[in-house]
């Protein structure tokens, strides 16, 4: 990189590269944050700043940087096959031995897998085999899939379609017809006042009320994340899941668990529907299931639904890079590592209780109405009023602001709207989770610092 320098890489960049989920022109006036490198926990952007990075990279680097084990996996499998697809009647080692690796870690009977490149083709993939499934059942007519206002399913035509973000709604006439939603079980947000396991019901019982309103006969599956990443780590009342399953089997309706985020360790648990009792007939994963060294994901299919699919005949679906050799082999040693190294049962039993006590501790700061965790993944809430809960006004901007006091004082902390949220690597330590709380104290003291003078210029 010595050739380049930061000004330079920010020039071509801004000149020919267009960035996901950006607003290019205010990026273009500040120019891209230059990341360099990564080692462990912790990375470095092109000025020689060290970031503790508190979200994974984008949730997935759970084994954090430079694993030696996971790169040479890699490496080893480009010089023996770099490439070959699953098409034509054909299998490689690598694709073949993590189907069966996967059939031994998922729950329930999840013991067949389809594989993609990313979540986004996991939960197109949902869509086509959902809808296939029922008309080789029968039952074409079967085709609406109920999701969550807030959810997010990725950003392809149908992953945002299934997502039930407004934002990407507009842009592009989305949702697709036939996928509906209905209200998330955001406590915090949305059900002040009343108790947690009352709205917990309450928000379960739309999904009979909406399959009751479009008619049983025309609805195929529900999907949902067990905890809602993107949509502000927002984890559900107890009674929320137990009470979707019954209404699910009630009507029989597929069951989808996208766990995209929450699969592989994150929540304490393999997958977290272990831990919220789900018994998905598909589930979803990507990210952590390489900890993002390579794109890989996988739908995992129950045996009712495999076995219809199988009997049915030729699947007409899949990808150039469905379970591409390197990528395969990367996910295996990435779980062999975990195994080895008891990750999973660490952030269960040590870091993870470790970590939700010390963010717990954050709730004393007077921007702070709520702490909340599972495993190694958090958020809490910025309000105006701890008393009331009130929030900020939007135009306040406080998540950006703290965000950017966040990143300033060395830690990559999240902004949704104005919760701030977290996920950091499963092999982070106790020093390092003591760091992460101490910059994100800091960032918070920062960002009542800004908002108060702020407040007092706009009073003058």
């Amino acid at each position: 990189m010595a050739e380049f320098s930061r000004e330079s890489l920010q020039q071509l960049d801004a000149a020919h590269h267009l960035h996901p989920f950006t607003d290019s022109g205010a990026l273009h006036q500040k120019g891209a944050r230059v990341m360099e490198r990564g080692e462990g926990a912790y990375l470095w952007d092109l000025d020689g700043h060290r970031l503790l990075d508190g979200m994974a990279g984008l949730w997935c680097v759970n084994l954090g940087y430079g694993r030696q084990e996971l790169i040479a996996a890699a490496n080893a499998q480009l010089q023996q096959l770099p490439y070959y697809n699953l098409f034509f009647q054909t299998t490689h080692p690598p694709a073949a031995k993590l189907a069966a690796t996967l059939a031994e870690i998922l729950p329930g009977d999840l013991k067949h897998l389809f594989f993609t490149g990313s979540g986004s083709e996991c939960n197109d993939t949902v869509v086509r085999m959902v809808r296939h499934f029922w008309a080789e059942q029968g039952r074409p007519e079967r085709t609406v899939i109920i999701s969550r206002h807030n959810a997010y399913h990725g950003s392809t035509l149908a992953g945002a379609s299934l997502g039930g973000m407004k934002p990407m709604h507009r842009q592009g006439g989305l949702p697709l017809p036939d996928i509906v939603h209905i209200d998330q079980p955001y406590h915090f947000g949305e059900g002040q006042g009343v108790d947690p396991h009352a709205f917990g019901l309450e928000r379960a019982q739309q999904l009979e009320q909406k399959i009751l309103e479009l008619g049983p006969e025309r609805v195929a599956a529900f999907i949902g994340e067990p905890v809602q990443g993107a949509g502000g780590v927002i984890i559900p009342p107890d009674s929320y899941w137990p009470e979707i399953q019954r209404i699910c089997k009630k009507y029989d309706i597929l069951l989808v668990a996208d766990e995209v985020i929450c699969g592989f360790g994150r929540t304490g648990h393999w997958f977290a529907s272990e831990h919220f009792g789900i018994v998905p007939d598909l589930l979803c994963m990507a990210k952590g299931i390489t900890s993002g060294y390579i794109p890989l994901g996988a739908v995992a299919v129950s045996g009712r639904v495999a076995n219809t699919l199988i009997a049915g005949g030729e699947f007409f679906h899949g990808f150039t890079y469905s379970g591409h050799p390197v990528a395969c082999a990367v996910a295996q040693a990435n779980i062999a590592v975990m195994q080895k190294e008891h990750i999973v049962e660490r952030v269960h039993e040590d870091i993870g209780p470790y970590l939700q006590q010390r963010w717990a501790s954050l709730g004393d700061h007077p921007l702070v109405g709520e702490t909340r965790g599972l495993g190694l993944v958090a958020a809490l809430e910025l309000v105006a009023d701890k008393t009331s809960l009130t929030r900020f006004p939007e135009e306040a901007g406080a998540g950006l602001v703290c965000r950017e006091h966040s990143l300033d004082s060395g830690l990559i902390m999240r902004a949704v709207g104005d919760t701030m949220i977290i996920s950091p690597p499963l092999i982070i330590t106790r020093e390092q989770v003591d760091e992460l709380i101490e910059k994100a104290r800091c960032a918070l003291d920062l960002t009542l610092t800004t908002l108060s003078n702020r407040q007092g210029k706009h009073h003058d």
